[in-house]
Order: structure tokens, then sequence, then C-alpha cells
């Protein structure tokens, strides 16, 4: 991944907004807040870039998923789904997936909004 071309691009499309990089030394996910559960506890929405995604799920929250660039692999449980741009995939609560993909852009929802606490990692790779 092009972690400085990401950062840059992130900061020029949303200013001011909160990116995070899933491993400082090599990132395989780049996020940015652009809307966060902070502000309204109930659901939140945030922009990944992603090569791949660790592993995990969620006890509370149901996430979606809509590509906006490129296309993404996202693996649910024992499932395989393939998306391309403009296709929107929902995962419920204790699903464990992962994703990945090519420096894809996807508009992730959640609610309620995404907390760390409800962020499980897992080394169950579905």
């Amino acid at each position: 991944m092009n972690t400085e071309k990401v950062i840059t691009e992130l900061s020029q499309k949303y200013p001011d907004k909160k990116i995070i990089k899933n491993n400082d030394e090599n990132p395989t996910e780049i996020l940015c807040e652009i809307d966060p559960a902070t502000e309204h506890p109930e659901r939140s929405i945030a922009i990944a870039v992603i090569d791949k995604s660790e592993p995990h799920y969620h006890k509370k929250s149901t996430e979606t998923y809509k590509v906006l660039k490129g296309d993404l692999t996202i693996k649910i449980n024992n499932e395989e789904h393939k998306l391309k741009e403009g296709d929107t995939l929902v995962i419920r609560p204790d699903n464990i997936h992962y994703a990945i993909g090519n420096e894809t852009w996807v508009e992730v929802s959640s609610e309620p909004g995404w907390t760390q606490e409800d962020h499980i990692p897992t080394n169950f790779e579905p």
C-alpha cells in the first residue's frame, strides 16, 4: 500500500478528520473517521482503504460495507463475498470477518457506532 499517497488523499477529501493506520510500520488498512460514534453513539461512518483487514467480530454493531473504489473480497465465517465498485454487504454481530483488497476504498457504516471495545480481534480466519 502506498501509505503516504492514501493518507494525503484522505486528508484532502476529509480535512480535520482522524486517520488511523492498523499498523504504523506496515499498514494494510487505513481508516478515516468521517462521522465518529463519539459524536452520536447510535451510528458511525468511516472510510477504510484496505489491502487486508485483520479477522475480527463485533458483539453489538452491524456493519455495512459499500465499495467506493476497487474490488473487495470479504470473508464472513466460511463464506467468501466478492464485491466491486458500488456493491454493498451487511455484516451482522458475532460474524467473524475480514476483507482483502488492493488499496480498495470502502465506506463502512456501523449501527450502533463503532467502538474499540466492540472490535474483537481473533486469530481464526474463516
